[in-house]
């Protein structure tokens, strides 16, 4: 799997944990005067992010419970269903889904949380076949996907 440099952002002290993984988004209107916000709002929003090392400095906060904490992170491969014909390993797609059955038990991964319509990604992984059938009667692959 491809993994970029580290980014060095904050994070509430309770949540500063190796291998948590988050969806960033975005910043708070109880941030806009801390001389730290930029240092705490320096993610994309919407990306899902996994930390990989957690550092000793630590700020006081407003918003996070005991403080916030310096980590380094990486952006995450986020598990997603994709048709079979764009499921192939170091291919890179542009991510859409027409699919709004949102009973559908497959949905949650046709729409996975961290992905962000129309824009880029990587397959680096095919991990196989749906756990369910499609309604729609599509054929579907499990893969892990990485923004470009």
């Amino acid at each position: 799997m491809v993994e970029g440099k580290p980014k060095v952002t904050l994070i509430g002290k309770e949540l500063a944990k190796n291998g948590l993984e988050f969806i960033y988004e975005g910043s708070i209107a109880e941030c806009s005067a801390c001389k730290l916000k930029s240092a705490c709002n320096n993610l994309k929003k919407g990306r899902r992010y996994r930390i990989v090392g957690v550092r000793s400095i630590e700020h006081t906060c407003t918003v996070h419970l005991n403080g916030s904490q310096s980590v380094e992170v990486v952006e995450s491969p986020i598990p997603a269903l994709l048709p079979a014909d764009m499921s192939i390993k170091n291919t890179k797609i542009q991510f859409e889904c027409s699919c709004n059955r949102e009973l559908c038990p497959n949905y949650p991964f046709c729409r996975p949380d961290g992905i962000i319509e129309r824009e880029k990604y990587i397959v680096v992984n095919v991990i196989g076949g749906a756990p369910e059938q499609c309604e729609k009667g599509r054929t579907l692959q499990f893969v892990e996907l990485i923004p470009v």
